[in-house]
């Protein structure tokens, strides 16, 4: 299994998509090990209040959770060092986000015109 950290808009764009998370993924990088850390966990709380079908309790069950690393309060600073210290793609659609993950020589995964997903980066 290949980890992958889950950003908040990276699910939302997914669930949007309505791809289904097993095959888009397994076509990309294999079976995935869903890596959520607390603070994309808040975030997303606070995001499902102003938007439904999130699926919350499918990515709770199908994650490893993973505490926010001490002296960050960021959640890019978090998913970026992360990334570079676990060699894991982060699962994003953040344009500054995937810049800092690109510049760091870490790679990313994007949900493309809604219909399917793409790695970018070594």
């Amino acid at each position: 299994m290949t980890g992958v950290l889950v950003d908040a808009c990276g699910w939302a764009a997914l669930m949007d998509s309505g791809l289904n998370i097993d095959s888009a993924m397994r076509d990309v990088i294999g079976a995935p090990e869903l890596m959520l850390l607390d603070g994309v966990l808040d975030e997303l709380v606070e995001l499902s209040s102003e938007k439904k079908g999130l699926l919350l309790p499918l990515l709770e069950s199908r994650s490893t959770m993973i505490g926010n690393p001490a002296g960050m309060s960021h959640t890019d600073d978090m998913l970026l060092q992360m990334s570079i210290e676990n060699g894991w793609p982060v699962l994003t659609i953040d344009i500054r986000l995937k810049e800092r993950l690109v510049m760091s020589g870490c790679s990313y995964i994007e949900v493309v015109s809604g219909r399917m997903l793409r790695l970018i980066g070594p």
